[in-house]
């Protein structure tokens, strides 16, 4: 697991932004997700300034440092940046902004302003996102990552146990690639652990006896999707008949990734057996029991209505 960062010019250039002040952006490191409206810290309240989140000036922060006095701007705006925060964005026009300017010039502070006619909260919201993705704690494991039906799903095991196949059929079926062979995971939050490529391997597949394929290029743009949140865990494994589980339901397992628990089964592999129909299966079972439906639950109720109505 390994966190991230972005510099300020990567930043610029994903929201087409405007620079009115900063050198070597590509030297400003960007580290803490969400950004910040320094409302109250232009008031002098610094109690809980978030010093290295990116600092979001709109119509309202801007339009109060208009109305102070040239003493009182240089105050407010000082204090804030003596703690050089890693960059200032403002989203509400940069018309008579050379005070702001000048100080962000002379602390070496980017400054930026943006192009796009939204409002300061749609801007915000967009950059949130952005960043929470961007700076998320990831790891890489080996294996697949598949949307079927609208569900993420990993696919893990051993190498050669016809993970890349399985999901060439699920494609056919209808359902997206995500990843083969390296899948990216990355924590957005405590609960959310999002599946994704790596970029060298984006859209391809590998295949025995084939060789690699670009699932759009074949299959169409439907074949294949960026991203998905990570529901399911699926092991693939060899045939062992003994190891089969037949009861109704089992206790459930669980495999962690940073501290994220998702739910996990294993289906054997045999010739001839339907394992994507399963998965199919597995997915849309996963789903109705989010809904709170449990089919072994109906089932056994049914068989103590039955003995209930034969005691009578």
């Amino acid at each position: 697991m390994k966190g991230k960062t972005i510099t300020v010019e990567n930043l610029v250039r994903k929201f087409s932004m405007k620079v009115l002040a900063g050198e070597n952006l590509e030297e400003k490191m960007i580290v803490q997700s969400r950004v910040h409206r320094p409302g109250l810290e232009f008031v002098g309240h610094f109690d809980f300034f978030p010093t290295e989140r990116i600092q979001v000036l709109g119509r309202k922060e801007i339009n109060y440092l208009h109305k102070l006095s040239k003493g009182e701007r240089k105050l407010r705006i000082g204090n804030i940046v003596n703690y050089h925060p890693p960059c200032f964005i403002v989203t509400a026009g940069v018309e008579g902004l050379t005070y702001l300017t000048q100080y962000c010039i002379e602390e070496g502070i980017p400054l930026l302003a943006t192009n796009k006619p939204e409002t300061t909260t749609e801007f915000i919201t967009k950059l949130d996102a952005y960043l929470v993705k961007q700076l998320a704690p990831e790891m890489t494991i080996h294996g697949v990552c598949m949307n079927v039906s609208g569900i993420g799903i990993l696919l893990r095991g051993h190498s050669g146990v016809g993970k890349s196949e399985l999901a060439h059929t699920l494609i056919g079926k209808g359902h997206r690639l995500v990843a083969d062979d390296v899948v990216v995971l990355k924590k957005l939050s405590q609960q959310t652990l999002l599946g994704t490529h790596d970029e060298k391997t984006k859209e391809f597949l590998a295949l025995r006896s084939v060789g690699l394929l670009n699932v759009v290029r074949l299959y169409g743009r439907k074949a294949f999707q960026e991203e998905t949140r990570i529901a399911l865990d699926i092991k693939l494994t060899k045939w062992q008949k003994d190891d089969l589980n037949n009861e109704l339901e089992h206790e459930p397992e669980y495999t962690e990734y940073m501290g994220i628990k998702i739910p996990t089964i294993e289906i054997q592999l045999q010739p001839g057996r339907d394992v994507a129909g399963l998965i199919e299966a597995a997915a849309n079972n996963w789903y109705l029991r989010q809904q709170g439906y449990s089919a072994a639950e109906e089932f056994m109720s049914r068989i103590e209505g039955e003995f209930s109505d034969s005691g009578q």
